[in-house]
Protein backbone atom coordinates (compact mmCIF):
# COMPACT_ATOMS: atom_id res chain seq x y z
CA UNK A 1 0.00 0.00 0.00
CA UNK A 2 0.82 3.65 -0.69
CA UNK A 3 -0.01 6.74 1.53
CA UNK A 4 0.10 9.80 -0.78
CA UNK A 5 -1.80 12.99 0.34
CA UNK A 6 -3.55 11.02 3.13
CA UNK A 7 -4.97 9.02 0.58
CA UNK A 8 -4.02 5.06 0.27
CA UNK A 9 -3.41 3.76 -3.12
CA UNK A 10 -2.22 0.20 -4.70
CA UNK A 11 1.05 -0.42 -5.03
CA UNK A 12 0.97 -0.28 -8.97
CA UNK A 13 0.45 3.39 -8.73
CA UNK A 14 4.49 3.62 -7.57
CA UNK A 15 5.88 4.74 -10.53
CA UNK A 16 3.18 7.65 -11.22
CA UNK A 17 3.76 8.48 -8.01
CA UNK A 18 6.95 8.75 -7.77
CA UNK A 19 7.57 10.36 -10.53
CA UNK A 20 5.33 13.92 -9.60
CA UNK A 21 6.74 13.31 -6.01
CA UNK A 22 9.80 16.45 -6.49
CA UNK A 23 7.22 19.06 -7.48
CA UNK A 24 4.85 18.28 -4.51
CA UNK A 25 7.67 18.27 -2.33
CA UNK A 26 9.02 21.63 -3.35
CA UNK A 27 5.79 22.78 -3.62
CA UNK A 28 4.86 22.59 0.04
CA UNK A 29 8.38 23.50 0.91
CA UNK A 30 7.82 26.60 -1.18
CA UNK A 31 4.50 27.71 -0.95
CA UNK A 32 2.42 25.30 2.23
CA UNK A 33 2.96 26.94 6.00
CA UNK A 34 5.19 24.97 8.06
CA UNK A 35 4.13 22.36 10.83
CA UNK A 36 3.14 23.68 13.95
CA UNK A 37 4.82 21.34 16.36
CA UNK A 38 1.98 21.94 19.32
CA UNK A 39 -0.72 20.47 16.30
CA UNK A 40 1.77 17.65 15.89
CA UNK A 41 1.30 16.73 19.61
CA UNK A 42 -2.46 16.91 19.90
CA UNK A 43 -2.94 15.11 16.82
CA UNK A 44 -0.33 12.24 18.40
CA UNK A 45 -1.97 12.78 21.14
CA UNK A 46 -5.66 12.05 20.05
CA UNK A 47 -4.00 9.18 18.25
CA UNK A 48 -2.98 7.90 21.13
CA UNK A 49 -5.41 7.94 23.00
CA UNK A 50 -7.68 6.21 20.42
CA UNK A 51 -5.32 3.33 20.66
CA UNK A 52 -5.64 2.45 24.23
CA UNK A 53 -9.47 2.67 24.31
CA UNK A 54 -8.79 0.13 21.63
CA UNK A 55 -9.55 1.59 18.24
CA UNK A 56 -7.11 -0.66 16.49
CA UNK A 57 -7.03 -3.91 18.43
CA UNK A 58 -7.97 -5.33 15.40
CA UNK A 59 -4.20 -4.89 13.96
CA UNK A 60 -2.59 -4.10 17.45
CA UNK A 61 -3.38 -7.49 18.92
CA UNK A 62 -1.82 -9.35 16.22
CA UNK A 63 1.18 -7.12 16.05
CA UNK A 64 2.00 -7.89 19.93
CA UNK A 65 1.25 -11.37 19.66
CA UNK A 66 3.96 -11.29 16.86
CA UNK A 67 6.62 -9.78 18.56
CA UNK A 68 4.97 -11.39 22.61
CA UNK A 69 4.97 -7.87 23.86
CA UNK A 70 2.45 -7.69 27.08
CA UNK A 71 -0.14 -5.11 26.32
CA UNK A 72 1.24 -3.97 29.86
CA UNK A 73 4.58 -2.80 27.66
CA UNK A 74 2.44 -1.53 25.21
CA UNK A 75 0.52 0.43 27.34
CA UNK A 76 4.10 2.35 28.09
CA UNK A 77 5.02 2.37 24.48
CA UNK A 78 2.10 4.07 23.30
CA UNK A 79 2.27 6.87 26.08
CA UNK A 80 5.59 7.95 23.67
CA UNK A 81 2.24 9.53 21.06
CA UNK A 82 0.51 11.02 24.39
CA UNK A 83 0.86 15.50 24.82
CA UNK A 84 3.41 14.73 27.98
CA UNK A 85 5.69 12.23 26.49
CA UNK A 86 6.14 14.73 22.95
CA UNK A 87 6.03 18.00 24.87
CA UNK A 88 8.55 17.03 27.29
CA UNK A 89 10.81 15.15 24.12
CA UNK A 90 10.94 18.68 22.48
CA UNK A 91 11.63 20.91 25.90
CA UNK A 92 14.84 18.80 26.22
CA UNK A 93 15.69 17.91 23.28
CA UNK A 94 15.07 21.88 20.92
CA UNK A 95 15.42 23.53 24.35
CA UNK A 96 17.82 26.29 22.40
CA UNK A 97 15.69 26.95 19.22
CA UNK A 98 16.10 30.18 18.73
CA UNK A 99 19.03 32.44 20.69
CA UNK A 100 21.40 35.65 20.00
CA UNK A 101 24.72 35.13 19.71
CA UNK A 102 27.13 38.39 20.58
CA UNK A 103 24.19 40.84 20.09
CA UNK A 104 24.37 40.58 15.98
CA UNK A 105 22.59 37.68 14.78
CA UNK A 106 20.11 35.43 16.06
CA UNK A 107 20.52 31.52 15.84
CA UNK A 108 17.10 29.54 14.77
CA UNK A 109 17.13 26.09 14.01
CA UNK A 110 15.18 25.13 11.19
CA UNK A 111 14.20 21.62 9.39
CA UNK A 112 16.51 19.85 7.56
CA UNK A 113 13.56 19.36 4.69
CA UNK A 114 13.07 15.96 3.58
CA UNK A 115 13.34 13.25 5.31
CA UNK A 116 13.77 9.29 4.01
CA UNK A 117 13.07 7.04 6.64
CA UNK A 118 14.28 3.73 5.89
CA UNK A 119 12.66 1.27 8.35
CA UNK A 120 13.09 -2.10 10.19
CA UNK A 121 11.18 -4.87 11.29
CA UNK A 122 12.22 -4.94 15.02
CA UNK A 123 10.38 -3.28 17.61
CA UNK A 124 12.10 -0.17 18.79
CA UNK A 125 12.32 0.66 14.93
CA UNK A 126 8.46 1.61 15.12
CA UNK A 127 8.19 3.31 11.15
CA UNK A 128 5.51 5.67 12.44
CA UNK A 129 7.22 7.17 15.99
CA UNK A 130 10.04 7.83 13.43
CA UNK A 131 8.22 9.77 11.12
CA UNK A 132 6.41 11.49 14.21
CA UNK A 133 9.82 12.64 15.22
CA UNK A 134 10.65 13.91 11.56
CA UNK A 135 7.44 15.45 11.91
CA UNK A 136 8.53 16.95 14.96
CA UNK A 137 11.42 18.62 14.00
CA UNK A 138 9.00 20.59 11.30
CA UNK A 139 10.66 17.75 7.82
CA UNK A 140 8.27 16.29 5.16
CA UNK A 141 8.64 12.74 5.85
CA UNK A 142 8.83 9.69 3.23
CA UNK A 143 8.67 5.98 5.01
CA UNK A 144 9.93 2.81 3.38
CA UNK A 145 7.83 0.40 4.97
CA UNK A 146 10.19 -2.74 6.06
CA UNK A 147 9.54 -6.00 4.26
CA UNK A 148 6.73 -7.87 6.44
CA UNK A 149 5.19 -5.02 7.83
CA UNK A 150 1.63 -5.57 9.22
CA UNK A 151 0.18 -2.64 7.99
CA UNK A 152 0.20 -1.07 11.81
CA UNK A 153 2.29 1.76 10.47
CA UNK A 154 0.22 2.86 7.51
CA UNK A 155 -2.71 2.65 9.84
CA UNK A 156 -1.54 4.94 12.41
CA UNK A 157 -0.37 7.53 9.84
CA UNK A 158 -3.44 7.66 8.44
CA UNK A 159 -5.36 7.77 11.08
CA UNK A 160 -2.67 10.93 11.84
CA UNK A 161 -3.64 12.57 8.68
CA UNK A 162 -7.36 12.28 9.03
CA UNK A 163 -6.95 13.90 12.77
CA UNK A 164 -5.23 16.96 11.20
CA UNK A 165 -5.38 16.69 7.30
CA UNK A 166 -2.84 19.79 7.15
CA UNK A 167 -0.71 16.91 7.70
CA UNK A 168 -1.16 15.05 4.64
CA UNK A 169 1.35 16.78 2.34
CA UNK A 170 4.34 15.92 5.15
CA UNK A 171 3.48 12.20 5.43
CA UNK A 172 4.13 9.66 2.15
CA UNK A 173 4.59 6.42 2.91
CA UNK A 174 5.81 3.50 0.23
CA UNK A 175 5.55 -0.16 0.49
CA UNK A 176 9.35 -0.70 -2.05
CA UNK A 177 11.29 -3.99 -2.01
CA UNK A 178 14.37 -3.72 -0.81
CA UNK A 179 15.88 -5.18 -3.95
CA UNK A 180 14.35 -2.40 -6.11
CA UNK A 181 17.76 -0.23 -5.67
CA UNK A 182 16.60 2.43 -8.09
CA UNK A 183 13.58 3.05 -7.00
CA UNK A 184 14.83 3.92 -3.46
CA UNK A 185 17.59 5.92 -4.77
CA UNK A 186 15.62 8.29 -6.69
CA UNK A 187 13.60 8.76 -3.33
CA UNK A 188 17.23 8.99 -1.86
CA UNK A 189 18.16 11.70 -4.40
CA UNK A 190 14.91 14.17 -3.61
CA UNK A 191 15.67 13.94 0.27
CA UNK A 192 17.96 15.99 2.51
CA UNK A 193 18.80 13.32 4.80
CA UNK A 194 18.24 9.40 4.98
CA UNK A 195 17.03 8.04 8.54
CA UNK A 196 18.13 4.29 8.39
CA UNK A 197 17.12 2.08 10.94
CA UNK A 198 18.73 -1.39 10.55
CA UNK A 199 21.92 -3.89 10.88
CA UNK A 200 25.31 -2.42 9.63
CA UNK A 201 24.65 -4.09 6.03
CA UNK A 202 21.68 -2.07 5.60
CA UNK A 203 23.89 0.90 6.66
CA UNK A 204 26.72 0.79 3.96
CA UNK A 205 23.43 -0.38 1.38
CA UNK A 206 22.19 2.78 2.07
CA UNK A 207 25.30 4.82 2.08
CA UNK A 208 25.71 3.34 -1.66
CA UNK A 209 22.78 4.51 -2.85
CA UNK A 210 22.78 8.19 -1.44
CA UNK A 211 24.12 11.21 -3.18
CA UNK A 212 27.23 12.85 -1.87
CA UNK A 213 25.00 15.53 -0.83
CA UNK A 214 22.63 13.24 1.40
CA UNK A 215 23.14 13.37 5.08
CA UNK A 216 22.96 9.51 6.17
CA UNK A 217 21.33 9.40 9.66
CA UNK A 218 21.90 5.79 10.84
CA UNK A 219 20.27 4.29 14.05
CA UNK A 220 21.98 0.97 13.52
CA UNK A 221 21.01 -2.31 15.33
CA UNK A 222 22.71 -2.19 19.03
CA UNK A 223 23.91 -4.99 21.61
CA UNK A 224 23.12 -4.91 25.23
CA UNK A 225 23.65 -6.87 27.99
CA UNK A 226 23.99 -7.04 31.92
CA UNK A 227 26.79 -6.81 34.13
CA UNK A 228 26.74 -8.74 37.33
CA UNK A 229 28.99 -9.13 40.95
CA UNK A 230 29.00 -12.48 42.09
CA UNK A 231 27.35 -11.07 45.09
CA UNK A 232 24.67 -9.62 42.79
CA UNK A 233 20.88 -10.25 44.57
CA UNK A 234 18.53 -12.82 43.83
CA UNK A 235 15.94 -9.36 43.67
CA UNK A 236 18.03 -7.88 41.17
CA UNK A 237 17.82 -11.56 39.07
CA UNK A 238 14.78 -11.44 39.18
CA UNK A 239 14.13 -7.84 37.74
CA UNK A 240 16.61 -9.29 34.90
CA UNK A 241 14.79 -12.07 34.02
CA UNK A 242 11.77 -10.27 33.94
CA UNK A 243 13.25 -7.81 31.59
CA UNK A 244 14.51 -10.92 29.50
CA UNK A 245 10.75 -12.72 29.43
CA UNK A 246 8.80 -9.74 28.68
CA UNK A 247 11.24 -8.43 25.48
CA UNK A 248 11.90 -11.42 24.38
CA UNK A 249 15.22 -9.84 23.53
CA UNK A 250 13.71 -8.42 20.58
CA UNK A 251 14.67 -5.19 21.26
CA UNK A 252 18.15 -3.46 20.81
CA UNK A 253 18.33 -2.47 24.76
CA UNK A 254 17.38 -6.14 25.67
CA UNK A 255 19.78 -8.53 27.64
CA UNK A 256 21.48 -10.91 25.17
CA UNK A 257 23.67 -11.91 27.91
CA UNK A 258 25.28 -11.22 31.44
CA UNK A 259 29.31 -10.66 31.94
CA UNK A 260 30.01 -11.62 34.66
CA UNK A 261 33.17 -9.74 37.40
CA UNK A 262 35.24 -13.21 37.69
CA UNK A 263 38.15 -14.64 36.41
CA UNK A 264 36.88 -17.83 37.57
CA UNK A 265 34.93 -20.66 35.52
CA UNK A 266 33.86 -22.44 39.06
CA UNK A 267 32.03 -18.90 39.80
CA UNK A 268 30.55 -19.00 36.26
CA UNK A 269 28.63 -21.93 36.29
CA UNK A 270 27.62 -21.63 40.26
CA UNK A 271 26.17 -17.67 39.60
CA UNK A 272 24.71 -19.51 35.83
CA UNK A 273 23.09 -22.41 37.06
CA UNK A 274 21.89 -19.98 40.24
CA UNK A 275 20.26 -17.41 37.28
CA UNK A 276 18.82 -20.01 34.85
CA UNK A 277 16.30 -21.37 38.30
CA UNK A 278 15.45 -17.77 38.71
CA UNK A 279 14.90 -17.24 34.92
CA UNK A 280 13.34 -20.44 34.91
CA UNK A 281 10.59 -19.51 37.83
CA UNK A 282 9.65 -16.26 36.14
CA UNK A 283 9.42 -17.79 32.71
CA UNK A 284 6.81 -19.85 34.43
CA UNK A 285 4.80 -16.96 36.12
CA UNK A 286 4.68 -14.90 33.09
CA UNK A 287 3.90 -17.61 30.57
CA UNK A 288 5.70 -19.59 28.26
CA UNK A 289 7.07 -17.84 25.13
CA UNK A 290 5.17 -18.33 21.79
CA UNK A 291 5.35 -21.86 20.42
CA UNK A 292 7.62 -21.27 17.31
CA UNK A 293 10.04 -18.98 18.70
CA UNK A 294 10.61 -22.16 21.72
CA UNK A 295 10.17 -24.73 18.74
CA UNK A 296 12.88 -22.78 16.81
CA UNK A 297 15.40 -22.32 19.83
CA UNK A 298 15.10 -26.24 20.66
CA UNK A 299 16.78 -27.23 17.30
CA UNK A 300 19.77 -24.18 17.91
CA UNK A 301 19.95 -25.50 21.55
CA UNK A 302 20.48 -29.23 20.81
CA UNK A 303 22.76 -28.12 17.99
CA UNK A 304 24.94 -27.02 21.11
CA UNK A 305 24.53 -29.51 22.91
CA UNK A 306 26.12 -31.59 20.11
CA UNK A 307 28.94 -29.25 19.94
CA UNK A 308 29.47 -29.48 23.25
CA UNK A 309 32.29 -31.88 23.28
CA UNK A 310 34.42 -28.76 21.07
CA UNK A 311 32.89 -26.18 22.42
CA UNK A 312 33.51 -27.18 26.16
CA UNK A 313 30.66 -24.80 27.16
CA UNK A 314 28.31 -25.59 30.09
CA UNK A 315 24.70 -25.52 28.97
CA UNK A 316 20.79 -25.01 31.41
CA UNK A 317 17.90 -25.53 29.26
CA UNK A 318 14.38 -26.39 30.29
CA UNK A 319 11.20 -25.21 29.59
CA UNK A 320 11.86 -23.38 26.83
CA UNK A 321 14.77 -21.00 28.65
CA UNK A 322 18.58 -21.68 28.62
CA UNK A 323 21.73 -20.17 30.30
CA UNK A 324 24.54 -21.52 28.00
CA UNK A 325 28.27 -20.94 29.85
CA UNK A 326 31.22 -19.65 27.18
CA UNK A 327 35.05 -19.40 27.86
CA UNK A 328 34.84 -16.20 24.97
CA UNK A 329 34.26 -12.98 26.16
CA UNK A 330 32.66 -11.85 22.66
CA UNK A 331 29.65 -9.64 23.16
CA UNK A 332 27.30 -11.64 20.80
CA UNK A 333 23.28 -11.89 19.94
CA UNK A 334 21.93 -14.58 22.30
CA UNK A 335 19.70 -17.32 20.52
CA UNK A 336 17.10 -14.60 21.83
CA UNK A 337 13.28 -15.59 23.66
CA UNK A 338 14.60 -16.08 26.65
CA UNK A 339 18.13 -17.40 26.21
CA UNK A 340 20.83 -15.84 27.39
CA UNK A 341 24.78 -16.14 27.58
CA UNK A 342 27.08 -15.80 30.67
CA UNK A 343 30.48 -14.90 30.55
CA UNK A 344 33.59 -13.77 32.30
CA UNK A 345 35.07 -10.16 32.44
CA UNK A 346 36.66 -8.68 35.36
CA UNK A 347 36.24 -5.09 35.69
CA UNK A 348 39.61 -4.41 34.80
CA UNK A 349 39.33 -6.12 31.59
CA UNK A 350 35.75 -3.79 30.73
CA UNK A 351 38.23 -1.13 28.66
CA UNK A 352 40.18 -2.84 26.60
CA UNK A 353 37.76 -5.98 25.80
CA UNK A 354 34.06 -3.48 25.20
CA UNK A 355 36.23 -0.59 23.42
CA UNK A 356 36.43 -2.78 20.04
CA UNK A 357 32.78 -2.74 19.88
CA UNK A 358 32.16 1.20 19.51
CA UNK A 359 28.87 2.06 18.23
CA UNK A 360 27.10 -1.61 18.43
CA UNK A 361 27.30 -1.07 22.27
CA UNK A 362 23.60 0.47 23.84
CA UNK A 363 22.76 -0.28 27.02
CA UNK A 364 24.23 -1.97 30.24
CA UNK A 365 21.98 -2.93 33.43
CA UNK A 366 24.67 -3.14 36.52
CA UNK A 367 23.71 -5.67 38.96
CA UNK A 368 26.47 -4.87 42.16
CA UNK A 369 24.78 -4.23 45.81
CA UNK A 370 28.16 -1.90 46.56
CA UNK A 371 27.49 1.52 45.72
CA UNK A 372 30.59 2.66 45.62
CA UNK A 373 31.64 -0.20 42.94
CA UNK A 374 28.71 0.46 40.88
CA UNK A 375 29.88 4.25 40.26
CA UNK A 376 33.29 2.64 39.24
CA UNK A 377 31.65 0.69 36.84
CA UNK A 378 29.33 3.30 35.89
CA UNK A 379 32.68 5.48 34.93
CA UNK A 380 34.40 2.17 33.03
CA UNK A 381 30.99 1.43 30.92
CA UNK A 382 31.01 4.63 30.06
CA UNK A 383 34.54 5.27 28.91
CA UNK A 384 33.87 1.84 27.17
CA UNK A 385 31.25 3.41 24.59
CA UNK A 386 28.23 2.42 26.16
CA UNK A 387 25.25 5.08 26.27
CA UNK A 388 22.45 3.68 28.62
CA UNK A 389 23.62 2.46 31.84
CA UNK A 390 20.96 1.35 33.90
CA UNK A 391 19.26 -1.04 37.16
CA UNK A 392 19.46 -4.41 35.38
CA UNK A 393 15.22 -4.56 35.39
CA UNK A 394 14.90 -1.25 33.16
CA UNK A 395 17.31 -2.13 30.50
CA UNK A 396 14.25 -1.24 28.37
CA UNK A 397 12.82 1.35 29.84
CA UNK A 398 10.79 4.19 28.05
CA UNK A 399 10.95 7.72 28.93
CA UNK A 400 10.26 10.52 27.61
CA UNK A 401 13.77 13.10 26.90
CA UNK A 402 15.88 9.77 26.69
CA UNK A 403 18.86 10.10 24.10
CA UNK A 404 18.45 7.44 21.24
CA UNK A 405 21.66 5.53 20.53
CA UNK A 406 23.41 9.01 22.54
CA UNK A 407 21.96 11.41 20.48
CA UNK A 408 18.51 13.31 20.31
CA UNK A 409 17.07 12.91 16.91
CA UNK A 410 15.08 16.02 16.99
CA UNK A 411 18.56 17.69 16.59
CA UNK A 412 19.73 15.13 13.87
CA UNK A 413 16.85 15.82 12.05
CA UNK A 414 17.70 19.78 11.82
CA UNK A 415 19.72 22.49 11.25
CA UNK A 416 21.54 25.76 12.69
CA UNK A 417 20.64 28.82 10.37
CA UNK A 418 22.31 32.25 11.77
CA UNK A 419 20.09 35.29 10.55
CA UNK A 420 21.83 39.10 11.10
CA UNK A 421 20.02 41.46 13.76
CA UNK A 422 18.65 44.39 11.52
Amino acid sequence: MILYHGKIYDNSEQNRIISKLKEDLYHSIQYKKPINRDEVIEACDSLAKKVLDGKFDDIVKPFLKTFSISYERFLTMAMMFSREGLSYKCKIELSDEEKIIADRFVRKIYPLGILLHIAAGNVDGLPAYSVVEGLLSGNINILKLPSGDTGLSIRLLSELIKINPALADYIYVFDIPSVEFETIKSLAKLSDAIVVWGGDEAVCAIKSMADITTKVISWGHKLSFAYAVTEATDEDLKGLAKHICETNQVLCSSCQGIFLDTSSKEEQIIFAKRFFEILKQVNKELGLADYGMRAQNAIRLYTEKLENHLTANTIFMEDGVSVVCSDDNILSLSYMFRNVWVKRLAHEDIIPVLKPYKNHLQTVGILCPDLNKRKSLIEKFALAGLVRITEASEMSRFIPGEAHDGLYPLREYSRIVEIPIY
